[in-house]
């Protein structure tokens, strides 16, 4: 892990196009400003890491076979020619 000090007002790049700006300190906490591509998702770690469990139970949910399905919905009704 890369440790930096940095005062309000100063910056970070990673890479050619992602800026991390220190915007305040304060009681604390520290207000950051992230620049980035719209293509780069950006997310606190606790929001990414719900995403990651949605994700993991996303893949795990079964598939019902077609023939279940069709069980539920009623036949139509025919009519004689």
């Amino acid at each position: 892990m890369l440790v930096l000090s940095r005062r309000r007002g100063e910056s970070v790049t990673i890479g050619p196009d992602i800026r991390v700006v220190v915007l305040g300190v304060k009681s604390g906490q520290v207000r950051l400003g992230i620049e980035a591509p719209s293509a780069v998702a950006v997310h606190r770690e606790e929001v990414y890491v719900r995403i990651q469990e949605e994700n993991r139970l996303a893949a795990k949910t079964h598939m019902v076979p077609i023939d279940a399905l069709r069980r539920l919905i009623p036949a139509k009704p025919r009519i004689a020619s």
